[in-house]
């Protein structure tokens, strides 16, 4: 699987306080919704990530009720927090 740089890029270092649009496959008009729905930072969106126990069909799912993402901005999103949870958890 090919990653893009923005991937890359977010799982080269710890998170600390990033935005959630800092997360692979989230663009402008999902980092909007995501924010509106309290989720303004990529650790809140780990954190449901963890919640969902890192399982990619019911945090796919999640992606996609609660901003609408698509097939590949879940999978992507997923993949990034993933690879993260490997490199730093």
């Amino acid at each position: 699987m090919t990653t893009s740089q923005k991937h890359r890029d977010f799982v080269a270092e710890p998170m600390g306080e990033k935005p959630v649009g800092s997360l692979a496959g989230i663009g402008d008009v999902l980092s909007k919704r995501l924010e509106e729905r309290g989720f303004d930072k990529a650790y809140v969106v780990l954190g449901q990530f963890l919640v969902l126990r890192k399982d990619e069909d019911l945090f796919r799912e999640w992606l996609k009720d609660t901003c609408g993402a698509n097939a590949k901005q879940s999978r992507d999103c997923f993949g990034c927090l993933r690879e993260w949870c490997d490199a730093f958890l």
